[in-house]
């Protein structure tokens, strides 16, 4: 059987009170319209077309990578509208075409997978995707027939006195026959108040021409719509608990999942320590037998095995296996930290290579440069990597030992085996095996504070 999807992503928002189209505000990390995306795509189905309307240009480049097709609604008309803009789409296509919403960004693979099955299995013309809650007020009632069918959906202001008390409720996402679904969107009109096409009234012209329609049943949470900032934090907390609880399952420690932020693609390792504060974003791996102890960020970075991590952001950088950082350290982008390396408190490194068993202790800022292995930075140095025009590169080897408070004014070279003094400010080539001193010979004028006056 051929199956394909439509996603709605045209809506204003208008509660959202925002210039970014409604489907791109992100949960955990990643753009709403995209996580249904890849939900369906892990569902099976790659055909998938999605339907633009305000900010369209944007939804595009959001989801471009996502190889899917788009419709454009230039008039947000209804539902039933939006999908009528999709004949393109449709017009050749024999099966299944599967309708969601992106902005309810909740659904799982699970439901996607049963729905359509359902819908295939019992040979139905349309089949609904309905939550059943304890309170369904202001919903769409499904009403059954006595073989379990789908009757009819009902608002919630048209109701009767027996369909108030149906606690099903239409959660807005459908299967449809192809090819009936497009005959019924022929005979679709806008006779309402709102002057709209409604994708529910689909059911009452498939029913009236004698066909089967059915209805499949999932939790509330997986049909939650995301239509207001609160309702998006609501949606972020459901996701992040699915996402903790993924980890923790995988054998990763979370200390307290309440306070832990981890984005959908985050992929972290068993045995790992994770405490409460941090935020782990992007693309980032985290591999086995970390510890990341509280109120760390790492954006789009891969730390390696044995890796202790305190109070320190990374970003898009590498950290190797066995190595320290923190507390209060920033890793740039675009950085690469060797094996068992130490980059302890108040160290920021940029753009650069530190290798294997350096230690940056404390108070060094180190910007465009490539470091050897086995090196030290004495407290307060600093790679002076802008003459201010243009970046330039630094060059220390291996086993170079740099006293505190050493400037490194770039381009400069440091060559293996040598010591730098404290206080120095390098501009020239260290040779290897050299010590180099550059300051000043120290002078002491006596009796200088009592001829200036200055004596307290």
């Amino acid at each position: 059987m051929y199956n394909c999807a439509i996603i709605l992503a045209a809506g204003e928002g208008k509660r959202m009170k925002s210039s970014t189209p409604k489907v791109l505000h992100k949960v955990c990390g990643k753009e709403m319209v995209n996580i249904v995306i890849d939900t369906i795509k892990i569902s099976g189905i790659n055909d998938i077309n999605v339907i633009i309307g305000r900010g369209a240009d944007k939804v595009k480049d959001a989801t471009i990578n996502n190889n899917v097709s788009y419709s454009l609604q230039d008039k947000q008309l209804g539902t039933g509208h939006a999908v009528m803009c999709a004949k393109e789409f449709l017009k050749s296509k024999k099966g299944t075409v599967a309708i969601f919403t992106g902005d309810a960004p909740l659904i799982t693979k699970n439901s996607v997978e049963k729905l359509i099955a359902f819908h295939n299995e019992e040979n139905y013309k349309a089949t609904i995707l309905t939550s059943i809650v304890d309170n369904p007020d202001g919903y769409g009632r499904v009403v059954r027939e006595s073989s379990q069918e789908v009757s009819r959906i009902v608002e919630h202001k048209d109701c009767n006195a027996e369909e108030l008390k149906i606690n099903e409720i239409n959660a807005g996402m459908y299967c449809f026959d192809i090819e009936s679904l497009l005959r019924s969107l022929d005979k679709l009109n806008n006779n309402n108040a709102q002057g709209e096409y409604y994708l529910p009234d689909i059911i009452g012209i498939l029913k009236n021409e004698g066909l089967k329609v059915g209805a499949v049943p999932v939790e509330f949470e997986e049909t939650m719509g995301v239509n207001s900032r609160v309702q998006l934090s609501e949606a972020e907390k459901v996701m992040r608990k699915r996402i903790n609880l993924m980890h923790m399952e995988n054998g990763v420690t979370l200390i307290d999942p309440d306070n832990t932020y981890i984005d959908l693609d985050v992929d972290i390792c068993n045995d790992t320590i994770v405490y409460p504060g941090n935020i782990i974003q992007g693309n980032t791996v985290i591999k086995e037998n970390c510890t990341l102890y509280a109120n760390s960020r790492i954006e789009d970075s891969f730390i390696d095995k044995n890796v202790t991590i305190q109070c320190s952001t990374i970003l898009k950088s590498k950290i190797g296996e066995n190595t320290t950082v923190g507390p209060f350290a920033y890793i740039r982008p675009e950085s690469v930290v060797g094996k068992s390396a130490r980059i302890g408190d108040f160290v920021e490194i940029k753009k650069s290579v530190i290798g294997d068993e350096t230690k940056v202790s404390h108070l060094t800022y180190i910007g465009d440069a490539e470091v050897g292995s086995k090196c030290n930075f004495g407290c307060g140095t600093v790679v002076v990597n802008y003459d201010g025009a243009k970046k330039c590169k630094t060059l220390v080897g291996n086993n170079v030992f740099i006293g505190c408070n050493t400037n490194l004014v770039s381009p400069v070279k440091v060559n293996d085996n040598t010591y730098i003094a404290a206080g120095s400010t390098i501009t020239d080539e260290v040779p290897e095996g050299a010590l180099a001193i550059a300051r000043a010979k120290q002078v002491n004028k006596e009796g200088w504070v009592e001829k200036k006056g200055k004596k307290k």
